[in-house]
């Protein structure tokens, strides 16, 4: 399970991401890569984590670790990836050339909030299905 849940989590962030810009935007392909909700980093990590909690429970060891590892791609995705967003907004504007560089860098907290809630929902979903599975 620990092996398909950053994968699987992957994917279903990625595939939401994608039709919530289809619907906003009209055209996703523009907009895939970093930032936009929810977050795929966010949701990865946060799958797996809770996966771990949910089957060694939510006092060892690797669940602290996972949660601190977590902490730090959130801070990551909302800080540091924003603010190279902001960068490159500006360095756009001074550019007169085909390759502008990409905006969309971090997330906004609702999209972290988003990966949060998706990761805990699909750790349950996989945690919930490896029990009917062995019962």
């Amino acid at each position: 399970m620990y092996i398909i849940a950053p994968f699987l989590a992957w994917v279903i962030a990625g595939g939401l991401k994608y039709i919530i810009n289809h619907v906003r935007y009209g055209n996703a392909r523009e907009r895939i890569g970093n930032g936009g909700f929810p977050s795929n980093h966010t949701t990865i990590m946060t799958t797996t984590v809770m996966l771990i909690g949910m089957e060694e429970g939510f006092s060892s060891a690797m669940f602290g670790l996972g949660v601190a590892i977590t902490f730090i791609v959130i801070i990551d995705a909302a800080g540091l990836r924003r603010h190279v967003g902001r960068h490159a907004r500006v360095i756009n504007r001074m550019i007169t050339d085909d390759e502008r560089l990409r905006e969309s860098m971090g997330h906004k907290p609702i999209e972290i909030v988003g990966g949060l809630v998706l990761g805990t929902l699909l750790a349950l979903a996989l945690s919930y299905g490896k029990a009917l599975l062995l019962s």
